[in-house]
């Protein structure tokens, strides 16, 4: 539809130049190496808690940090680096549906109540 507005993301306005500037090289760059250590942290929990429970801790833990992260950080390069990089490499919703498992069904239900949860209590 022609007229619909587009999505706005409440932490750039791209009427504002100074901050189309996020969108840019440090912008990535912070993703990249969040995502990377994110990564890494989920390679040594679930090497500690092996198969579906640690894809279960892995989800429904990431998910409450990235509601804590979200309620607390201002800033959007830190959010980036925090929420989307290190936690959206942290986080493995690809790999827990790749097997069926009591986790397949439990696990989104209790990443959405832990990330409202973790929004819950920094507000």
């Amino acid at each position: 539809m022609p007229n619909q507005a587009e999505p706005v993301d409440p932490d750039v306005d791209l009427h504002v130049p100074a901050q189309r500037t996020e969108l840019h090289w440090p912008f990535l760059a912070l993703v990249s190496l969040g995502g990377g250590l994110g990564g890494v942290a989920r390679y040594g929990l679930s090497s500690a808690i092996p198969g579906a429970l640690g894809l279960f801790v892995i989800n429904v833990l990431g998910s409450f940090l990235i509601g804590v992260l979200m309620g607390l950080v201002p800033k959007p390069l830190v959010r980036a680096f925090f929420g989307v990089g290190l936690m959206g490499g942290f986080t493995t919703f690809s790999s827990y549906a790749l097997s069926w498992s009591w986790a397949l069904l439990v696990t989104p239900v209790c990443a959405v109540l832990a990330a409202f949860l973790g929004l819950r209590v920094t507000r």
